[in-house]
């Protein structure tokens, strides 16, 4: 079991790079195949700030510093309070919440492929802040984030750099939240290295595979898969109700 989660790890890291919105939104449902909704969190969020870092670091050239404060400030405000929710709301309702808006963002985005929201201060203030309250209380925000980011027309690697700084407020605000809650057992922790360096790998591997792939036709996939395991986790949720 350990092998398949860190090979996923991994996958999602790259597939995340490339996409732009997030490994979260790949790997958390794939967590969920394995652990309890509350150590996923807590795992993909310390993969992801891993993730985030790397990105950072190999696109730092790209960094829009006015649009990380717009959007950024309300982004840590919201997270903390969805963040602090989670404890409140049964476990099997969370996935259900994650399947509709994972369902609900795959078929409006294959739908609409020039899909954008139009870029203002309003927007990213908007965007920013239900991006984090998604972020903080179902673990994955980054599709929104990506369809307002979208709108402002950054450049592939500014839009990577930017949406990474973003994603890693809301992470370093969201883990202190989950960890003060107790939603990680002291049996993990030895997973964390190990998620350090596929995070680094994959953010890494990402970056060579942006540089010569066919976005349109990948983001296609990764949309279609996202649309799949929404799906699942709906019907899960159902049959549980």
């Amino acid at each position: 079991m350990d092998v398949l989660f860190f090979i996923s790890a991994f996958l999602a890291e790259v597939i995340g790079t490339i996409a732009g919105f997030g490994s979260s939104t790949i790997f958390l449902p794939l967590t969920l195949l394995f652990f309890d909704f509350r150590t996923a969190l807590v795992l993909v969020a310390f993969f992801h700030i891993i993730g985030n870092i790397g990105r950072i670091s190999f696109f730092r050239h790209g960094l829009d510093k006015s649009l990380i404060v717009e959007f950024g400030i309300p982004s840590v405000v919201l997270t903390l309070i969805g963040a602090l929710l989670v404890s409140s709301i049964p476990q099997d309702v969370l996935k259900g919440i994650l399947g509709i808006f994972l369902v609900s963002f795959a078929i409006y985005s294959l739908w609409k492929e020039d899909f954008v929201i139009p870029a203002s201060t309003t927007n990213a203030v908007i965007g920013g802040g239900l991006s984090g309250f998604l972020a903080g209380l179902i673990g994955t925000g980054g599709a929104l984030r990506g369809a307002f980011l979208t709108g402002f027309r950054l450049p592939k690697e500014k839009y990577i750099a930017t949406a990474a700084a973003i994603a890693l407020a809301v992470d370093i605000t969201r883990i202190p939240v989950y960890l003060n809650q107790g939603f990680l057992s002291s049996k993990y922790y030895w997973y964390l290295p190990v998620l350090f360096i596929l995070a680094i790998a994959g953010s890494f591997t990402g970056r060579q595979i942006v540089k010569r792939f066919r976005y349109e036709v990948f983001r296609k996939i990764v949309l279609i898969a996202i649309l799949l395991v929404g799906i699942k986790f709906i019907f899960d949720w159902l049959v549980i109700n």
